[in-house]
């Protein structure tokens, strides 16, 4: 770069143009804490009000998703309003997360909205400013548990200020950087979900259908089956499962959480929180048997332990009545897909929008499977490692590449928005 730099006194920032100046929030936006209006069912929504916006609707320099709940009228009397060209900032959890509205809204107490005098700042220019500085931001936050940037720390944020017209031409610039960068995060993340979809499928089709396609079908007289080999079985997972429930009694194992990437032990170590509970009083579980969570058919799951230890008393630990039949890992395949699924969902009872849709005990042991023979159950299962451990290396590569192009345009950002790169 030709043009003459100097420091701007600002470790983040970093060196400036010369004719730039440095200023902090405070003297070039308004910044005001949303909230959230008192309300009833019949004054706080309306179908065709103003977009009622949180954090989750904060798409950093996209701007903002469409909006689901509108407020009414009389809601928008006790509501705050973020004027047109405001940047919305998430000030608590993921704290400087961001996104920008073009037109009127109503936001809710985890955003601040960032207005920029437009005599200093051009509001394009300052969004992609605060869109670099999530780190400065958390910088100023405060609060133990819950980590809040309050309207007085985000006034000492400091911002380069170029002359407007530059500032102009950066926005201008970054706006079509930013669209084909977006657009490849877009279209790589649309690959993403079509190969979890094709393995989802893939694993779904060779469970019940088997490898050979030209093999003669049957109805197995299961609904959420269908069609299976003429020569596999159907049988309720009674037949071929059942439930353990073995009490620890004692301290001293290892404590195994189920999660939707496998059963994982624990690290009490790191949560003071979990320290005091008594695991004596939780279940034990042994190589090879199954434990779920049957608690929360929605976000629950299932997994076969390859390590032994305890796991609450709350879920379900099963294992097969006879290792001579049930080849444990073509189950894994069939019981997972049940909760990608959602066949497990199906028959579920309880509050499900509380996270409380359970799978009662009669109807997980009267629940129809499919029961090829003991080698074929070994061929599937080998057949979806092999198939789905490569589909999980594309898309873990995928998933990389989305990180590398985010991280890209962050770069390319702070470069132009900080003069380090010239437009």
């Amino acid at each position: 770069m030709s043009r003459a730099m100097k420091d701007s006194g600002v470790e983040w920032i970093g060196e400036i143009p010369e004719d730039w100046d440095v200023k902090r929030l405070k003297h070039v936006a308004k910044i005001q804490t949303g909230n959230t209006p008192t309300k009833t069912d019949e004054q706080y929504y309306s179908t065709n009000g103003i977009d009622w916006i949180k954090s989750d609707n904060l798409l950093g320099t996209k701007g903002i998703s469409e909006s689901k709940e509108k407020l009414s009228t009389e809601g928008e009397k006790t509501a705050r309003i973020a004027a047109p060209y405001s940047t919305l900032v998430c000030c608590i959890g993921t704290v400087g997360k961001i996104g920008y509205t073009i037109k009127p809204v109503a936001y809710n107490q985890q955003i601040n909205a960032v207005t920029f005098n437009s005599a200093n700042v051009y509001w394009k220019y300052g969004m992609y400013h605060l869109s670099v500085q999530q780190e400065q931001q958390q910088y100023f936050q405060n609060g133990n548990v819950l980590k809040i940037l309050n309207t007085d720390n985000q006034k000492k944020v400091s911002l380069p200020v170029p002359p407007l017209s530059e500032q102009q031409k950066i926005a201008d610039f970054l706006d079509e950087k930013a669209v084909h960068i977006d657009s490849l995060v877009s279209q790589t993340k649309e690959s993403i979900e079509a190969f979890k979809a094709y393995k989802q499928a893939l694993i779904t089709e060779t469970v019940t259908k088997g490898l050979n396609p030209d093999v003669k079908m049957k109805d197995s007289g299961i609904e959420w089956i269908g069609e299976i080999p003429e020569h596999w079985d159907a049988w309720k997972l009674k037949q071929l499962f059942e439930i353990k429930k073995i009490i620890a009694g004692k301290l001293g194992y290892d404590i195994l959480s189920i999660t939707q990437n496998g059963l994982k032990i624990k690290d009490i170590s790191s949560n003071e929180g979990q320290i005091s509970a008594d695991y004596s009083k939780y279940q034990i579980v042994d190589i090879g048997d199954f434990a779920m969570n049957h608690m929360d058919l929605l976000t629950g799951w299932v997994d076969c332990a390859t390590f032994s230890g305890v796991t609450s008393p709350d879920y379900r630990v099963f294992k097969s009545r006879n290792l001579q039949t049930v080849y444990n890992d073509y189950y894994k395949y069939v019981f997972q897909m049940c909760y990608s699924n959602k066949i497990f969902y199906g028959l579920g009872q309880g509050v499900s929008n509380l996270g409380r849709w359970r799978l009662p005990t009669n109807n997980f042991l009267n629940f129809g499977i499919p029961h090829p023979h003991m080698n074929e159950q070994q061929q599937i299962a080998e057949f979806l490692d092999d198939k789905t451990a490569h589909i999980d290396a594309l898309i873990a590569d995928k998933e990389k590449m989305v990180k590398e192009l985010q991280k890209y345009k962050k770069s390319l950002i702070y470069e132009y928005v900080t003069g380090k790169k010239e437009v």
